[in-house]
């Protein structure tokens, strides 16, 4: 059953878990049945017999005259608490008890001492007495009347039925309380119409909500219709409402006829004392809000004119004329308020206020506006004014930044940090004439809004003198323009000079760059020019390749010595005598002296591989049908010269390139060099297999020769035998010739 709570309910105390009634419960006799549980504590007597006496002022006398049927339930109890109990009924209800149930423990009391007692004390109580089982307590009551704890199939709540029933006592009580004094409320309002001079109560008011207490009582209402309802629907057993429930309803209903024929005559009396309060509170507003702004409101904005000389002032004065609103602003709030409570007054249509109202309204928008107005233009100019002390200030703290950058010595490391700090520079500069030009826009918005300012005074508009501000503006704005320009010019002379910083970290960067390059070139010769032809046109070849390969590299090195001189000469420009090459000039000295005995030795080797093969190849041709044949001596010195240079070459090709400072440095690696001289013997050795061919065949055609040369001889002994005698005959043939033409020439001369 849980834990006993105490509920006080008219004067009375009752433990609820100790005593619980079911007024819908009904015995065969068609009487109520109450339920006493007892439990293992001590139970109050006193507590259990007022708790009785309540429950049974609930039913009607009609109820109470058909008798009630008591369960005692003992079974977690003592025989002799039992014992009280039964004997208490005899003392508060003997003539309404018609039977008495004990229901009796699993482990029976003693037989004897029981049934003795009961026996003993029958005719003295009045009523019957009997000791039963919960299991058999439907022999004397119908299963559908009991609970479960007694094997019923009754389903009651008593904690809801004791909640109900405490909220219609309470709502009985409350709304007999609030009918009483709306009565009253009602009557001496009614008085008060009729005679007018008497002053109205207006504190007189209910003690209690009329609008709660007729939520309660509907509530209520309904919910004991809805119980009624579902009990005449439910299926199974019959259920007939308790008579403490029909007889609540109609009082219920009687209750809230009653309040709210009563609570309609109060809403009517509070409307009419709202009303006249109503305009006469508005009335007393009004005059309040007019005489205040038109006397201290008017006399504060009159005072404050001023914009500050600096942010801080500036946020000064707004504080102060955020106080000075806050001030208007209760007052604003009242008009708003006063201007809803006079339309709404105009609504109602009331003739004879009219007039009266609207002039109210009229008189306190004109006053308000104006004054709203005003405050609003002052609000302006203290934040334009805020706005461009701020401006100011800031354009100050850049313009301080930037001089600082400027006063201070530049030392960057190299190019990028002077394009980067040359940018920072442009950017603050750009920035600067930015909020420099943001300042005048924001000075100008400043003395326009304080030409137009104006202050109501004795009823008309009059200018406020702010020449004070105005040059104050003006003359902020002009040194900033000093100070500007000051900067400016600075930064023209700070720009000249890091562009010749940069131009001398290019030099430095491209002088260094040239030693790379030249480093790369000497890399290059000494890893890939390694070949040396495999014939004479191919050596030139490569020879005229060198050729413009070192004028590349003599390029370099002639321009790395420029940007070197460069350096010096902007070092000096620059007044930074910190600064110098470094090791950049001995550094591409080094590796153009490496470079210029490497590029020698190459040309040496590849002029010797040139004259090799020209030489070789005179021997490899010689044989040729085109060539003919050589001159012996020719022929002998050719091979020397083949074998001589041959030998040289290949012992240069075994010589490392010794480097001024005593290093040395091989071309190509050591496959490749095996290569060329691979190369070189073979040509060699086919140069002296052609010369031991050649040998044969020279012996040969010696032999040949001779034989040729003797027939020769006799054949040119025969021919000048056969000249000489063709010529002794052509003689004789002449001689005759000449004696013939003698002769005729005689004979002519004689004709």
């Amino acid at each position: 059953m849980g834990t006993p709570t105490t509920v006080d309910t008219l004067g009375l105390s009752c433990k609820i878990n100790v005593i619980s009634v079911r007024l819908i419960c009904k015995d065969r006799r068609s009487g109520l049945i109450l339920t006493i549980p007892l439990c293992t504590e001590q139970t109050s007597m006193e507590e259990l017999s007022s708790t009785l006496d309540y429950l049974l002022g609930i039913p009607s006398d009609k109820c109470k005259a058909r008798g009630f049927t008591v369960i005692v339930d003992g079974r977690k109890s003592q025989w002799n608490i039992v014992k009280t109990v039964v004997l208490m009924l005899q003392n508060v209800i003997p003539a309404e008890v018609s039977l008495v149930c004990v229901v009796k423990p699993d482990e029976f009391w003693d037989k004897k001492v029981t049934h003795f007692c009961f026996w003993k004390e029958k005719d003295r109580l009045g009523f019957e007495v009997i000791l039963v089982s919960a299991n058999k307590l439907t022999r004397y009551i119908e299963p559908c009347q009991l609970t479960d704890e007694f094997g019923g199939s009754l389903v009651y709540d008593h904690m809801d039925w004791v909640n109900k029933r405490l909220v219609f006592e309470k709502f009985t009580k409350e709304s007999t309380s609030l009918l009483d004094e709306l009565v009253v409320i009602n009557e001496s309002e009614k008085s008060n119409q009729l005679d007018k001079e008497r002053p109205p109560d207006c504190n007189f008011l209910p003690s209690l909500d009329p609008e709660t207490v007729l939520q309660t009582g509907h509530e209520l209402l309904s919910e004991l219709q809805q119980r009624r309802f579902n009990g005449s629907e439910g299926g199974g057993v019959a259920w007939s409402p308790m008579d403490d429930e029909l007889l609540a309803q109609p009082q219920v209903m009687k209750l809230l006829d009653s309040l709210r024929e009563q609570y309609t005559k109060y809403q009517e009396v509070c409307r009419q004392r709202s009303k006249r309060s109503q305009l006469e509170e508005i009335q007393t507003k009004v005059m309040q809000v007019v005489n205040w702004l038109e006397g201290p409101g008017t006399e504060q904005l009159r005072t404050q004119w001023g914009i500050g000389d600096s942010i801080r002032a500036s946020q000064a004065l707004q504080q102060k004329h955020e106080e000075m609103e806050s001030q208007h602003s209760e007052w604003f709030a009242v008009y708003v308020e006063l201007n809803q409570q006079i339309a709404a007054l105009l609504s109602a249509g009331d003739e004879e206020d009219l007039v009266e109202l609207k002039g109210l309204q009229q008189q306190l928008s004109d006053v308000c506006y104006r004054q709203a107005s005003q405050l609003e233009s002052r609000q302006n100019v203290l934040q334009s004014a805020h706005e461009f002390h701020g401006t100011a200030q800031d354009l100050s703290q850049q313009l301080d930044g930037l001089l600082g950058m400027l006063c201070a010595d530049v030392a960057p490391t190299d190019g990028a940090a002077i394009q980067q700090t040359l940018k920072h520079l442009e950017e603050k500069l750009k920035s600067v004439e930015g909020s420099l030009a943001g300042l005048r826009e924001k000075g100008q918005v400043v003395m326009d809004q304080m030409s137009n300012q104006t202050t109501w005074s004795y009823g008309k508009d009059v200018p406020i003198e702010n020449k004070e501000n105005i040059d104050h503006i003006q003359g902020v704005m002009e040194d900033m323009q000093l100070r500007k320009q000051r900067c400016e010019d600075m930064v023209d002379v700070r720009r000249l000079k890091m562009l010749q910083m940069v131009q001398l970290f290019k030099c430095e960067e491209d002088a260094s760059q040239a030693v790379e390059w030249l480093g790369e070139l000497l890399d290059a010769l000494l890893k890939t020019h390694i070949r040396l032809g495999d014939d004479a046109q191919e050596t030139k070849v490569l020879l005229e390749k060198h050729k413009k390969f070192v004028d590349v590299a003599q390029s370099t090195y002639d321009y790395g010595r420029q940007l070197l001189q460069a350096t010096v000469v902007l070092c000096q420009s620059l007044r930074c005598t910190t600064r110098s090459s470094g090791d950049t000039l001995p550094r591409l000295n080094r590796v153009w002296k490496q470079f210029t005995v490497t590029s020698e030795e190459r040309v040496h080797r590849l002029e010797m591989a040139c004259s090799f093969h020209t030489a070789a190849e005179k021997v490899l041709v010689q044989t040729s049908p085109e060539q003919g044949d050589l001159p012996v001596e020719f022929e002998q010195e050719t091979y020397e010269e083949v074998e001589t240079v041959g030998k040289a070459l290949l012992d240069r090709l075994t010589v490392p390139v010794i480097f001024p400072d005593g290093s040395e440095q091989y071309f190509g690696s050591p496959g490749d060099m095996a290569s060329s001289a691979l190369h070189i013997r073979d040509k060699m050795k086919l140069v002296e297999d052609r010369k031991l061919t050649l040998h044969e065949e020279d012996e040969e055609d010696v032999e040949q020769l001779q034989y040729d040369q003797i027939h020769d001889q006799d054949k040119e002994l025969q021919d000048d035998e056969e000249l000489q005698d063709d010529q002794e005959l052509q003689e004789v043939d002449k001689e005759l010739q000449d004696g013939e033409e003698l002769e005729l020439e005689t004979d002519t001369e004689k004709s």
